[in-house]
């Protein structure tokens, strides 16, 4: 059994309203604070790809060497071939997804459901076409592949089972894990468990927007679908007041909270590393717009932590002419045109798990595609970061600067 703290602060830091303040010169307009909630709209999915597939014979040495590398392990179809226009960021993201995929410390059946469910809530016809053949490998039957399209309050599950893949749905929505949910699975798995629990979900989001985006096409021998008979329907409780104590501590000594966080797990720690990496270093981004999408995506997690590194220390968003209080306060808080459809990037891939095509459209205007890739790379992987933060409880400094008292009651 692992032990925790679920103590939570009383107040909550900040209320989330439709209406908004922003001061331009004496005046103050009206503005929205944050999106509407994940699968909170119909959602629309791509039926041909935004990105195609690079074809073979267009292959570099260098290209050919990342396909001969991860043939064994993942099957090079529409998403590895698309992704491999990018060849840094197949290095980036791969090491992940096979950590979160076979190499955890979960049991098959465990890793299973919890990448389907993210599949379903992401609605990602490409994950779940490529995960049930898996799940069902791993002694997940066909009723129960149905039962995680159901979610976790439908007839059969065990408690246990039923938590896990209600862990799924917390973080898709809330962003965070409720104290119940966390600890039922703190009475069965130890630590090593629960982080690699949370990062399933969380890579598999991470996936399912990239895809997503870019318009993934399931791959022509995938035969399963999404089952035809279970609506589109997710029913999960408003989330808890933000920790006020860390559920994983970080250990003691020099550097960040966040990677003393995950230095309790040096395994994990060393095959997520690439993501931040290729965002922060390799990307084709400017530190304005990479940072402006990661500080809207960590205001709409609400990730106090992610966001007070990024308005500070880390991103350091004021040194790259960005105005924190702007980003919070949304699109719509004179921005002009270009810099107004990165954050509805942040905000779509938020609550739909994609871009909307007009706002695809408006950053394509100026951006390449290594950039569009990046752009939703970005979001999708500050996305997985925001929800990290939250479920573990990492904590802020003292000194940190918060979040904007930009909402009103």
């Amino acid at each position: 059994m692992f032990v925790i703290s679920s103590r939570r602060s009383i107040g909550v830091v900040v209320l989330f309203v439709i209406g908004a303040v922003l001061a331009v010169g004496t005046q103050r307009a009206a503005a929205q604070v944050r999106p509407d909630a994940p699968g909170s709209a119909p959602l629309v999915r791509l039926s041909e790809p935004r990105i195609a597939p690079l074809p073979a014979a267009e292959w570099t040495a260098e290209q050919r060497a990342l396909v001969e590398r991860y043939a064994s392990q993942v099957r090079i179809g529409n998403a590895f071939r698309t992704m491999l226009r990018v060849p840094e960021l197949v290095e980036a993201v791969m090491p992940f997804v096979l950590f979160t995929s076979m190499d955890s410390s979960l049991s098959a059946r465990h890793r299973g459901l919890l990448i389907l469910r993210t599949a379903w809530l992401t609605q990602s016809s490409y994950l779940w076409a490529d995960h049930v053949p898996t799940a069902r490998a791993a002694g997940i039957r066909p009723d129960e592949v149905h039962r995680v399209a159901q979610g976790p309050d439908a007839a059969g599950w065990d408690p246990f089972e039923a938590a896990l893949v209600r862990l799924a749905d917390e973080l898709y929505v809330n962003s965070s894990v409720r104290d119940a949910t966390w600890d039922t699975l703190a009475g069965r798995y130890d630590l090593y468990e629960l982080f690699d629990a949370v990062m399933a979900v969380n890579e598999t989001t991470l996936i399912a927007m990239l895809y997503n985006s870019w318009g993934v096409q399931p791959d022509d021998n995938a035969q399963a679908r999404f089952p035809a008979d279970v609506p589109y329907r997710l029913d999960v409780p408003a989330p808890e007041p933000p920790l006020s104590e860390p559920r994983v501590a970080p250990l003691e000594g020099e550097g960040i909270r966040v990677r003393r966080t995950f230095a309790r797990y040096p395994a994990l720690q060393t095959a997520r590393n690439g993501q931040s990496g290729y965002v922060n270093r390799i990307s084709p981004l400017t530190p304005y717009f990479r940072e402006l999408l990661i500080l809207r995506i960590g205001w709409n997690c609400q990730a106090v932590y992610e966001w007070a590194k990024h308005v500070g220390s880390v991103g350091r968003a004021r040194d790259h002419g960005l105005e924190p209080e702007r980003i919070a306060l949304g699109p719509e808080a004179g921005w002009d045109d270009f810099e107004a459809a990165h954050i509805h990037a942040a905000d779509e891939i938020y609550r739909d798990g994609i871009v909307a095509q007009d706002t695809w459209d408006r950053l394509a205007e100026r951006y390449d595609t290594r950039e569009m890739m990046s752009v939703v790379m970005t979001v999708a992987n500050y996305r997985l970061v925001s929800m990290s933060l939250n479920a573990l409880g990492v904590q802020p400094q003292a000194t940190d600067e918060l979040f904007p008292d930009v909402a009103v009651p």
